[in-house]
């Protein structure tokens, strides 16, 4: 969440809870709502790195809030995350060296393992279907962002049929 919120930052300064209704109207229902709690630690943490400065505004009304800032150095890392590649395909893959080791151990059953994995899959590609169908047609963001997710899960199931016709 941290260069999340440092990316906001840079477009303009904002308190947390602004910050919190930016993530969401950017991402719309396929990004899971940030907790505000979370947001206000990171943030925290952001201004004691030297990332992001406060600076309290006095309300008439209401309490003080603390509107963020990005500094020279957060914009720095914000700019090299930006830059550097993400990372690729996962080639220590947990699920791997379960279907690999555990058979060996006498704990687990490959085909067991590849049932139990092949289910979960499933389970989330129909939690990922159900948000789509629900995902306004004009909200791009967020349908992409499933749909990325979807064809990441169909890949990985893929696989497990790979590893059941090579392995079990």
């Amino acid at each position: 969440m941290r260069l999340h919120l440092l990316a906001l930052l840079a477009k303009e300064p904002a308190h947390g809870y602004e910050l919190k209704q930016a993530l969401e109207q950017t991402f719309g229902s396929a990004y899971p709502s940030p907790n505000i709690g979370q947001i206000y630690v990171t943030l925290g943490r952001l201004e004691k790195d030297g990332l992001v400065r406060a600076v309290d505004v006095e309300q008439s009304n209401r309490p003080n809030k603390k509107v963020y800032y990005l500094t020279a150095k957060g914009r720095d890392v914000l700019t090299t995350w930006v830059d550097e590649p993400t990372e690729g395909p996962r080639v220590r893959d947990e699920f791997f060296m379960k279907l690999v080791l555990a058979p060996l151990t006498g704990i687990a059953d490959r085909m067991a393992l590849i049932n139990r994995q092949r289910r979960h899959y499933l389970g989330i590609m129909s939690d990922l279907n159900d948000l789509l169908s629900r995902t306004a047609p004009t909200d791009r963001v967020a349908i992409l962002l499933i749909e990325g997710a979807m064809l990441h899960l169909q890949a990985d199931l893929d696989w497990l049929e790979r590893c059941q016709e090579d392995l079990a």
